[in-house]
């Protein structure tokens, strides 16, 4: 069976009828969520990997400014 060759006209009308469409809203509602905790995911991931690196060169929440930034004076504005 032959796919329906689609004008111009027709495509953008379809168009605008899909972006009307509830279904296709919470569709693309989904993927946002989706996309988001993935993102939230990767920044962990990163993170974790990042404290990993610190740890190894001996950096603790204790001395990190000390390692971090040596003798430069610290605003404590």
């Amino acid at each position: 069976m032959a796919r329906k060759q689609w004008t111009d006209a027709e495509v953008e009308m379809e168009i605008c009828r899909l972006q009307q469409s509830d279904d296709v809203k919470l569709a693309k509602r989904e993927q946002q969520i989706k996309y988001r905790r993935r993102q939230q995911m990767w920044n962990l991931q990163f993170m974790e990997k990042r404290g990993k690196q610190l740890r190894q060169m001996g950096i603790t929440p204790e001395n990190m400014e000390e390692m971090l930034f040596g003798d430069l004076p610290i605003d404590e504005d």
